[in-house]
């Protein structure tokens, strides 16, 4: 996927939050690999910017003791010191003009290197103070060279989303802003593009006429983790299904676009969100369910529930879990129900995207033992494990016509390989000005638009939420979504 804003690479990275967990646990460790793999230049320097106090020394002992247990395979030392070579640290606050002042001392000059890369890994409330402080000192010109990268929540519902972009907009160019959701970069969702597009044994069955419903799970065994501070005013509506679930059902859904560049792929996927059909206000309670953890055990420990979470209100309503159910109104999707949820403290950290086709339209085994046939799946799945398989049908040896289901691996992963960690594969399309895999504005705000009316309903329904248990897979009541007696919920490949 080559759309490249211009071809001048950056010189300088600044992580904006370089202390926080993001950083330590995803961001450092992908640099590295790049690193290790020769993906980064050698001109490339890195500034971590946080409020703690570092100097540039101490700064590199305490990458050496964070990534000691986050690094790949053996950990190369000559790489590694060449790795920590390119960091200074900048100590400072992030509403400080005199701190971007220093930081821009720091950068070398326009003659010697025009672009920049902001990774903003802190809190969205403090996006705005950053990215005025940058244009108050210059940083953010020359317009269209330097790069700012967001992550995810953009926005608590649409209105919030419209302003945080207008912001943005006000001191960076469209083509400069990188809308990061980590899930496009994970290898399967990239390689579902490939999968239908160029199979010409998939494609023909991808649409209505052969597929019953899909799934869309994105399941995590762990809880809160003192995140009480953004999770309670979240929730799993916003925290995960308006982005992440959201994407993956963009990728599932969309046309084939005329070229693999950002915009031709953003284009379909938007196409997507404006197809889906708006859930009446009357309407939110049969397509959408929403349940909190309660107590409960996971891998043979209890687990509290999230009103016993540490600074979790006792009355706390937030949702942890949340299932939703969409209908696409276009030619190839009319009439085929979209089932997405997440939640936290069920059995098993997965995601996968399940495709059920329909039951073959001649009963022709009705007189054998086979009175009815089990529908065939296609399982793709996201983590932990990232493969593809089919399930078929294939009669069993013996006398009588019994069958059994057989699943054929489509893993694209060799023994001998390892699978890239999402934030390898986004951080080097930050570096090369590729923005296929980030998200365009009218993406997010498409977005926010299919969820509204469920954000609507529940901010008035305040009296009460459901609960399930801590290691189940989520509330008994997600069952009634589905149109039809023979569709549950697909748990595991």
């Amino acid at each position: 996927m080559n759309d490249k804003v211009d071809i001048v690479l950056p010189c300088t990275f600044v992580i904006f939050g370089a202390t926080g967990n993001l950083s330590t646990n995803k961001l450092l460790p992908a640099l590295y690999h790049l690193e290790a793999a020769g993906r980064l230049t050698e001109a490339l320097n890195i500034i971590a910017f946080s409020r703690r106090a570092f100097s540039d020394d101490e700064w590199r002992n305490h990458m050496r003791e964070v990534l000691a247990d986050k690094i790949k395979g053996k950990q190369d030392t000559p790489i590694f010191e060449r790795f920590i070579a390119r960091f200074t640290y900048q100590k400072g606050d992030l509403n400080d003009v005199e701190t971007y002042k220093e930081l821009a001392r720091r950068l070398p000059s326009e003659e010697a290197c025009s672009a920049t890369v902001f990774y903003l890994a802190i809190k969205p409330a403090e996006f705005g103070a950053v990215v005025r402080n940058l244009e108050v000192v210059g940083l953010n010109r020359p317009r269209g060279l330097n790069r700012v990268v967001v992550e995810k929540p953009f926005g608590e519902d649409i209105e919030s989303a419209r302003m945080l972009n207008q912001l943005l907009h006000q001191h960076f160019d469209e083509e400069q802003i990188f809308r990061i959701d980590h899930f496009l970069g994970k290898e399967t969702v990239q390689n579902l593009l490939v999968f239908r597009f160029a199979n010409t044994l998939i494609e023909p069955l991808w649409n209505r006429n052969f597929i019953d419903h899909v799934q869309i799970t994105v399941a995590e065994s762990i809880g809160i983790e003192q995140r009480a501070d953004y999770y309670d005013n979240a929730g799993a509506l916003r925290d995960m299904l308006q982005n992440h679930l959201m994407q993956l059902l963009t990728v599932v859904a969309m046309e084939p676009p005329p070229a693999l560049e950002a915009d031709a792929l953003h284009d379909e996927k938007v196409k997507v969100l404006r197809s889906i059909r708006p859930i009446a206000k009357q309407a939110v309670h049969a397509h959408a369910i929403r349940a909190q953890y309660a107590r409960g055990v996971i891998d043979g420990k209890s687990a509290l529930g999230y009103q016993q979470e540490e600074n979790v209100a006792s009355n706390s309503i937030t949702e942890t879990y949340v299932a939703a159910k969409f209908y696409i109104d276009n030619w190839r999707w009319r009439g085929v129900p979209f089932y997405l949820r997440t939640g936290k403290r069920m059995p098993r950290q997965t995601s996968m995207i399940a495709i059920r086709f329909r039951h073959p339209p001649q009963q022709l085994f009705r007189e054998t033992p086979l009175e009815t046939i089990d529908p065939n799946w296609i399982l793709l799945s996201i983590q932990p494990d990232e493969s593809m398989r089919m399930e078929i049908h294939v009669k069993q040896p013996g006398l009588d016509m019994d069958t059994r289901m057989m699943q054929m691996n489509a893993s694209f992963l060799k023994t001998d390989e390892e699978a890239l960690d999402a934030y390898e594969t986004l951080l080097l399309d930050v570096i090369e000005g590729d923005r296929s895999l980030f998200l365009r504005f009218d993406e997010v705000e498409w977005a926010w638009r299919v969820v509204d009316p469920i954000l609507k309903n529940w901010a008035v329904e305040r009296e009460y939420i459901p609960t399930y248990a801590a290691g189940s897979w989520g509330p008994a009541d997600a069952n009634r979504l589905f149109d039809s007696d023979d569709q549950t919920w697909r748990n595991e490949l």
